[in-house]
């Protein structure tokens, strides 16, 4: 029981995702949806956010190629075939369950008390640990990242931040380009270690001085932001709280009426 509700989890976690839009392919959307089916699949129930910039990339991609594939699948007629139309029908009870499920987690509320609670007795589960707010300019070559420091030296505070987002949105080579290289918060371990050296060894509003080597590239990194371990407030916890909170009374509920379904039925185990 415990191990199908945990798989039903992450599936009413996927249908509840706000649809923010990664791509769009011929004029449909690429939304977080798309994203939490290929992220099933990651090992470690990795996170989408804290995927290095070049592995979200390549997750986006596949999704890309899935919405394609499947596009050209239902040009081809896919839909009128007897194993679709078999499956399809196979399918009704899970998706009938997991609609259900979700319905009944949407019905879940926590009192704030309750949230409060939860907080002041769990304080060391809101220790946030150090983490940095960088940019980056990532180019193809050593010589291209040395000609783009030349591009910066001398500069200072805005005038450097200003020329650096610049910089970005007309040279990096990365996704991140278009946002003038904005990487946002991010903690030790997330990033390739060479670059995640390097973003730590900075103050806010340097950059480094050399070209930073790692298997995407060369990177030049400006620091906008440092922060040493600190508690999380409650209201920025809340959200999580109230979450973790829904989902133990969600789990209860589901498992309570399961079992009462199960006293009134006849089954046979063989």
């Amino acid at each position: 029981m415990k191990k199908w509700l945990l798989g039903s989890l992450s599936l009413v976690a996927a249908v509840s995702l706000n649809a923010a839009v990664y791509a769009t392919v011929n004029g449909d959307e690429i939304t977080e949806k798309d994203i939490a089916v290929l992220m099933q699949t990651m090992p470690n129930q990795a996170s989408f956010d804290t995927l290095p910039e070049q592995v979200q990339e390549q997750v986006i991609n596949q999704a890309i190629e899935r919405r394609l594939l499947a596009n050209q699948a239902k040009k081809d007629g896919i839909e009128k075939d007897p194993e679709f139309i078999e499956a399809l029908a196979q399918v009704k009870d899970e998706i009938a369950l997991e609609i259900w499920m979700k319905k009944v987690y949407d019905g879940v509320k926590v009192e704030d008390a309750k949230m409060r609670a939860f907080y002041d007795e769990n304080g060391d589960k809101f220790i946030r640990p150090a983490r940095v707010k960088a940019r980056h300019i990532l180019l193809k070559t050593e010589e291209d990242a040395k000609s783009v420091i030349s591009e910066l030296k001398g500069l200072k505070d805005a005038a450097l931040k200003d020329k650096f987002i610049a910089l970005a949105k007309e040279k990096s080579t990365g996704p991140s380009a278009p946002n003038g290289g904005d990487l946002g918060w991010f903690g030790e371990g997330q990033m390739v270690k060479p670059f995640s050296d390097a973003a730590f060894a900075l103050n806010s509003g340097q950059m480094t001085n050399e070209p930073i080597k790692t298997q995407f590239g060369y990177h030049v990194i400006y620091s906008e932001g440092k922060e040493s371990n600190q508690k999380v407030s409650f209201d920025e916890a809340k959200p999580q709280i109230e979450n973790a909170l829904k989902m133990e009374t969600f789990r209860a509920e589901v498992s309570q009426k399961a079992a009462a379904l199960r006293k009134d039925a006849k089954i046979s185990i063989k």
